[in-house]
């Protein structure tokens, strides 16, 4: 199964817009699925749900930093380049979708910023973009990959 179609398969079985990007890549991030679930799931719903920065750019900027960082020798050198290249991919982001806040995306859909999960039901799934999201965010993050020669 391509990664793309992971990722939606991952939201549309319940799984945040985070985790379902995050664990589409598990393979490359060296955590377990376990891991990889807790660690993504507080950036769901723009990190907790507060309709900040969009789960699926945190799920990509999370794989960047596994696949990219050395963390055996972190330096500011190997900071800013890992910056650049997250930077890089959330304007890529940004281009396509013309924000990566998750409250811009999810613009005129009723939907607000409390703690409480909604209900995944068909009405939920049918009214928001994030399945989709999240597939183009693996199919992007896939490409950026692949451009930079980790895939």
């Amino acid at each position: 199964m391509q990664r793309s179609e992971q990722a939606k398969k991952n939201f549309m079985s319940g799984l945040n817009c985070s985790q379902s990007v995050f664990l589409a890549f598990r393979d490359l991030t060296g955590l377990d699925e376990k891991s990889a679930m807790k660690l993504s799931a507080p950036l769901g719903g723009g990190v907790g749900r507060m309709r900040e920065i969009c789960g699926t750019v945190s799920a990509m900027m999370l794989v960047l930093g596994c696949v990219f960082y050395d963390a055996d020798h972190p330096t500011t050198a190997e900071k800013s380049a890992l910056y650049a290249l997250e930077q890089e991919l959330a304007d890529r982001f940004r281009q396509k979708y013309g924000s990566i806040v998750c409250r811009e995306l999810l613009k005129g859909i009723v939907s607000d910023a409390s703690p409480a999960a909604e209900e995944r039901t068909a009405e939920y799934y049918r009214k928001r973009p994030c399945p989709d999201m999240c597939a183009e965010a693996a199919a992007m993050l896939e490409g950026f990959l692949k451009e930079k020669g980790k895939l």
